[in-house]
């Protein structure tokens, strides 16, 4: 009880406490420094980085452009979270909240800005007319995950995540805590899967893409190096359901889109045309 942690009656900040993030976090919103956003050829200008948020969006435009939708063509600008790029005053008037995604459609006669990576993939969807089906029924089941995603996922990667693998130290509650709930999600997914091909139904959908960055990657081994804590042997669908997405064309292309990280073929920290892909997927040993 000696080191039992008693609240101050009013919080401060402590920058000197807060693990790998703490340069840059701080409890007010807004722009910190003046930069305007590049701006490349397409219509679409994706402003991003390949975290699993980040990745949702990319696979979903490599998608549309693997069925051929030429208006899906896009740049994919590097904001580089770790070094404040998200606080630029360009980036802030694209999204006002500083997160990664963020997405500027100039098709139309007035500039759409899109931020929130479930909000750009169902913008994406309703645009294109792809991943979301018409049917009222299958659609408000793809919503329903889709939705799922946006609440659940703050607890595998600013939750578990965050205590697991970036905090300055390992706390047993709240590991415990997080894990329960990721276990409990995974389950719930693998579950689902038994059912069926796709998280929402027998087709592929948004909610596919939205849920494969966060869950899928863990399931593989590409998230927090957690694989063996969580036993995720243990979820057969959903591994099912992971490796299917995984070896989709325009998931290889998509996951590795503003990825500053990695091997060789996984780096490509701006996209502009389809050759940039190409040119990166090329160096992957066969």
């Amino acid at each position: 009880m000696a080191n039992q942690y008693i609240p101050p009656k009013v919080w401060v900040m402590d920058s000197e406490n807060g693990g790998t993030w703490a340069s840059i976090n701080r409890p007010e919103a807004g722009a910190r420094h003046d930069q305007a956003l590049p701006v490349g050829k397409h219509d679409l200008q994706l402003y991003s980085l390949a975290t699993p948020n980040g990745q949702k969006v990319t696979i979903m435009l490599e998608e549309l452009l693997a069925l051929g939708v030429e208006g899906a063509e896009y740049d994919a600008h590097l904001i580089q979270i770790g070094e404040g790029d998200q606080f630029s005053s360009g980036f802030v008037a694209v999204n006002p909240n500083s997160k990664i995604p963020a997405l500027v459609d100039t098709s139309g006669e007035t500039p759409v800005n899109v931020f929130e990576s479930g909000a750009i993939l169902l913008y994406l969807a309703e645009k294109f007319g792809h991943f979301l089906p018409s049917d009222h029924v299958a659609r408000t089941q793809v919503l329903n995950w889709l939705f799922w995603l946006q609440g659940s996922a703050p607890y595998l990667g600013g939750g578990f995540g965050h205590f697991y693998a970036y905090a300055p130290e390992k706390f047993e509650y709240p590991i415990n805590r997080f894990t329960m709930e990721v276990k409990r999600q995974l389950d719930l997914l693998d579950k689902q899967l038994a059912r069926q091909a796709y998280i929402a139904g027998d087709e592929y959908s948004i909610a596919d893409m939205a849920i494969w960055p966060w869950y899928g990657n863990l399931v593989l081994g590409q998230a927090y190096d957690a694989a063996e804590f969580l036993d995720v042997d243990a979820y057969k669908h959903v591994k099912r359901w992971a490796q299917q997405i995984a070896a989709r064309p325009a998931v290889q292309r998509g996951r590795i889109v503003n990825r500053n990280w990695g091997e060789p073929w996984e780096l490509l920290a701006e996209r502009h045309q389809a050759e940039d892909i190409d040119a990166v997927l090329a160096l992957k040993p066969e």
